[in-house]
């Protein structure tokens, strides 16, 4: 396994450095996004900050205002990404993102539009939403608040050595097919011939 950092934004000439099962640390300026901005990005419409090159990822996280306005991360653990397999190739294509950030993977559209415009999916630890929190170093500002809640608002945070798992690179490799096939494979093993 290789331990990569890179800084976001980030080149598509970066990401296809990338290999599955490389280990990256990302520091930069990434921007949560889920089911609400999914869906209002795949529709076409504009949102205030530019994601080019950057990382989204699938967090809602926990965020407490301070008396002196700023907002401090509590928790920022991923959340299920096949939920947003119905837009995210379409989001990757249209806003140029780099990388996408959740747990438990994406299907064949996702796949397709990794290899097909240059981005990876990271997976990042289930489980650990305090540790994560604490490589976010600054909340930079945060849009769609009002229209979405503060779980699905884009929060666009400031992290150093944010850690992820390369499980889908941007040459048509995935983890989680490897891993499916395998478990089917053995399954049928187990069971043996059908009767």
């Amino acid at each position: 396994m290789r331990e990569i950092k890179l800084t976001l934004p980030m080149t598509e000439e970066q990401v296809r450095l990338l290999k599955v099962g490389d280990m990256v640390l990302l520091s930069g300026v990434m921007f949560t996004g889920r089911d609400a901005v999914h869906k209002h990005l795949f529709e076409g419409k504009s949102i205030p900050v530019d994601i080019s090159g950057s990382a989204i990822y699938h967090c809602g996280p926990v965020v407490v205002k301070a008396e002196n306005g700023e907002w401090s991360v509590r928790a920022a653990g991923p959340t299920t990404s096949t939920r947003e397999e119905p837009y995210q190739a379409t989001v990757i294509e249209k806003y140029g993102i780099r990388a996408v950030i959740g747990k438990g993977g994406m299907g064949s559209k996702t796949l397709t539009a990794c290899k097909d415009f240059g981005c990876v999916y990271l997976h990042a630890v289930g489980g650990a939403a305090q540790v994560l929190a604490e490589t976010v170093k600054k909340v930079r500002g945060v849009s769609m608040l009002e229209e979405f809640g503060s779980p699905e608002a884009i929060w666009e945070l400031e992290v150093v050595d944010f850690p992820a798992l390369v499980t889908i690179d941007a040459h048509g490799n995935s983890l989680h097919a490897e891993i499916a096939a395998s478990s089917e494979q053995r399954l049928a093993e187990v069971l043996g011939p059908k009767k």
